[in-house]
């Protein structure tokens, strides 16, 4: 009866070990019914741009703080100044299409002295009123605009009115930089773009 106790707990102590090494990883023994726990990563919500906001006005004329949140075209009443950057004039300044904008050297004290016929090759960028508009690389507080002595009113970069050039056809040309040695694509600080 003794021998019988002794083969019963012997094979009841190998059934066990049997159960507890087919149950281990690594030679760790596992709880059959333990699951592995399922760690939540909370990842941070990305930060939506803040709408611009209006950084001055000029009369009915609202100037935005940086690049307007909503889709939209260049016309008299929204105008886009936006920073653009050439390997051959470094940055300069180009409205919502792309097309560059200049600065004549002879105008000074904000008065736009491109006029009449010069006013067909040079084309003035002009703001309607009300109008917005929304800069993009450059100071809000460094934008404004004069009125031209046919009542129209142009648009300025640090007091410097800014034109388009008829010879450029497509967005990113630059055929007008240095022409005449008196104009040049302007830059965010209404200054000449250096280079040709």
């Amino acid at each position: 009866m003794r021998l019988t106790n002794v083969i019963i707990s012997s094979s009841l102590l190998v059934t066990a070990m049997i159960t507890m090494t087919a149950c281990s990883i690594g030679g760790t023994p596992q709880a059959a019914d333990v699951k592995p726990v399922e760690q939540v990563v909370t990842l941070p919500t990305p930060s939506a741009v803040p709408p611009p906001t209006v950084a001055k006005t000029q009369r009915l004329v609202q100037i935005f703080s940086g690049p307007s949140d909503q889709p939209m075209t260049q016309d008299a009443h929204d105008v886009v100044l936006r920073a653009t950057t050439s390997e051959k004039i470094g940055t300069f300044l180009t409205d919502g299409n792309g097309m560059t904008l200049y600065m004549f050297t002879k105008d000074t004290n904000k008065k736009p002295t491109c006029l009449n016929d010069c006013a067909n090759t040079w084309r003035p960028l002009l703001i309607a009123s009300p109008g917005k508009i929304y800069p993009d690389g450059l100071d809000p507080q460094a934008v404004g605009y004069v009125e031209r002595p046919e009542g129209t009113c142009q648009v300025t970069v640090n007091g410097q009115p800014v034109y388009y050039f008829s010879g450029d056809k497509a967005p990113g040309d630059i055929n007008g930089q240095g022409v005449k040695g008196t104009w040049f694509a302007v830059t965010p600080t209404g200054g000449p773009a250096q280079g040709k």
